[in-house]
């Protein structure tokens, strides 16, 4: 996959960092991921509402990968632009000037540029 945008090319950069730990510490990423994947499974929450959990602590903690991992999770279960900006408030709400900092632009960014992906 040749990513177009900057968001695809951080995306992919992720998977094949993974992809090389997954390799050399095959049981810790198998337990890491099974692990993952249990939280994120659809449950008293939705997928999709887990999506801005996530992105809200990701902006929080300005962690830039996961912003854009979780920016495109959230698009990928329908959040709307709207849904992903409320919680871009709260988080800024409690994160104050950094959070959002990173809400105003990298967050923006990445749903330009996967929304314009999906088309």
């Amino acid at each position: 996959m040749e990513p177009r945008n900057t968001a695809e090319a951080a995306l992919l950069g992720y998977k094949m960092g993974l992809g090389t730990f997954t390799e050399k510490m095959p049981d810790l990423a198998h337990h890491y991921n099974a692990f993952t994947e249990a939280c994120f499974k659809e449950g008293e929450l939705s997928q999709k509402q887990k999506q801005l959990i996530a992105l809200g602590i990701s902006i929080f903690s300005q962690d830039e990968y996961c912003i854009i991992y979780h920016t495109k999770g959230c698009l990928d279960q329908g959040a709307s632009e709207k849904e992903i900006l409320e919680t871009v408030g709260v988080t800024a709400a409690f994160g104050g000037g950094a959070a959002m900092s990173q809400a105003v632009t990298l967050v923006q960014e990445c749903m330009t540029e996967l929304n314009q992906s999906r088309h």
